[in-house]
């Protein structure tokens, strides 16, 4: 092993070592910040991939399966309790528009089913849920299936009752629970990917930073050396090199906080709004149908009113509220809300959406959507007094009518500001995953391509300094 003495003598003792010592250790700290900047970018590229590609769809794969099944279970409810005796005393319009939408809820759910199938693929947890949901979901079709044909007959009520029961209690006993697990589980998946890339980003950016200050601090040395030994202000060779590193070490630390910035606002500010909206749609859905079934299987009441104001809770949570006092108690806690966006008097779904209003519009549109649902709300508790005054058929007909002031009239207005909220936080997402790929697409070819640029040019920049020597 050279000792100390021997290897100062080699590199050090001499001017021309010095310069090339100082020489390779400029060009050194380029190829290291080009082999850290480089993969950087690959796996930058791959994460958007991953994320656009795959986390996202998958989460919204199993929400919308979630929805379609909450919405053709509440579709066949409306079909039963519109349908009249085979036939005689029917609800021409709800009954036409209930079929119409049990249809679009069926495809929908074998779209999903066969997507969240390809996405499963070596998850074994995954693929075995979605194999239940697959045979669960068959049987739930021919129980459906079965009631509506049953409800064709005249005096096939009953019967036709007798199937939805078991249909609906398989799709709450099993089809939802594993929709839901799905979501949970991919979501939980897809920010789990968040973290280890944020976290590897941020080791990047840091290992960015201390090169690119080593490698101006060598550049700078090397130029002051320059100028003191042979008496030039500066070096050009030498100079070029310092701005194209400067250039470089601005757009590679650039290029991955832009990436860390957006990715965190393509998951955090966006997604997790998409999340919990999509929940909230969901739970929507089901709560409304919980209100056709009330109507619809007379000794279940008190069960399905109970399930309604659960539902009511998870999207808007009123500690100790019950159906009685859940209008006044919202209305109480919205106007509290208005004054104080910290007043923390109730939780849920919205309360999650609240909490991370972030872009242009959304807290018009997020606070459009609680005001449309207390509207709906109130329609609810009319449809219940309505029944409780021995008024089943017009309770029907307000639940089930399309006219101005009705109670689907008022679900489709809460359904479209909840869509609007969402829609801002969809367009924002695919904005950030845009912008975080052009970040990278942009920034660090020009980052790597300014590192070769110094490099060379403190070769040649030195080269004719060398020569003098020989």
């Amino acid at each position: 092993m050279a000792s100390w003495p021997a290897l100062r003598r080699r590199y050090w003792a001499s001017l021309p070592a010095r310069l090339r010592l100082l020489r390779g250790a400029t060009v050194s700290l380029t190829v290291a910040l080009a082999l850290l900047l480089a993969p950087a970018g690959l796996a930058a590229t791959s994460n958007w991939d991953t994320v656009a590609g795959r986390d996202a769809t998958r989460t919204t794969s199993a929400a919308n399966l979630d929805l379609a099944l909450n919405d053709m279970d509440a579709q066949a409810a409306n079909i039963l309790l519109s349908s009249g005796d085979a036939g005689k005393g029917r609800l021409a319009t709800p009954y036409e528009k209930a079929v119409g939408f049990y249809g679009g809820a069926r495809r929908a759910i074998g779209h999903d089913l066969r997507t969240l199938a390809v996405a499963a693929q070596g998850d074994r947890s995954d693929e075995h849920t979605v194999e239940s949901l697959t045979d669960d979901f068959a049987e739930y079709q021919e129980l459906i299936g079965r009631a509506l044909e049953n409800d064709g007959r005249t005096g096939g009520k009953p019967a036709a009752l007798a199937d939805y029961r078991k249909a609906t209690d398989l799709l709450q006993n099993h089809l939802l629970p594993g929709a839901r697990k799905l979501v949970d589980s991919n979501n939980s998946a897809f920010n789990t990917r968040y973290a280890h890339a944020r976290s590897t980003l941020a080791t990047q950016l840091s290992v960015a930073v201390v090169l690119g200050v080593l490698l101006l601090v060598s550049l700078g040395v090397l130029q002051w050396y320059l100028a003191r030994r042979f008496r030039r202000i500066l070096n050009p060779g030498d100079l070029a090199a310092t701005v194209c590193a400067v250039l470089a070490v601005l757009l590679g630390i650039q290029a991955l906080s832009a990436t860390a910035e957006h990715l965190r606002g393509a998951r955090r500010d966006a997604f997790d709004s998409v999340v919990a909206l999509s929940r909230a749609r969901a739970i929507a859905y089901d709560a409304n149908a919980d209100e056709s079934r009330y109507l619809l299987d007379p000794e279940r009441r008190a069960q399905y009113a109970q399930a309604f104001l659960t539902k009511s809770q998870e999207l808007y949570g009123l500690k100790g509220a019950t159906l009685t006092t859940y209008d006044d108690g919202l209305a109480t806690t919205w106007q509290s809300y208005g004054s104080d966006h910290g007043d923390l008097r109730f939780t849920g779904e919205f309360r999650r959406e609240l909490d991370n209003i972030t872009f242009a519009g959304e807290r018009a549109a997020a606070e459009k959507t609680v005001e449309t649902y207390a509207m709906y709300q109130r329609d609810d508790r009319k449809i219940r007094a309505l029944v409780g005054q021995g008024k089943e058929r017009e309770a029907v007909a307000f639940c089930m009518g399309w006219e101005a002031g009705t109670s689907n009239a008022h679900f489709g207005a809460w359904m479209t500001a909840l869509d609007k909220v969402t829609d801002i936080n969809r367009q924002h997402f695919t904005a950030s995953v845009q912008a975080g790929r052009s970040a990278v697409g942009d920034l660090l070819p020009g980052a790597l391509g300014a590192l070769v640029s110094a490099a060379a040019l403190t070769a040649l920049g030195l080269r004719p300094r060398l020569a003098e020597f020989r």
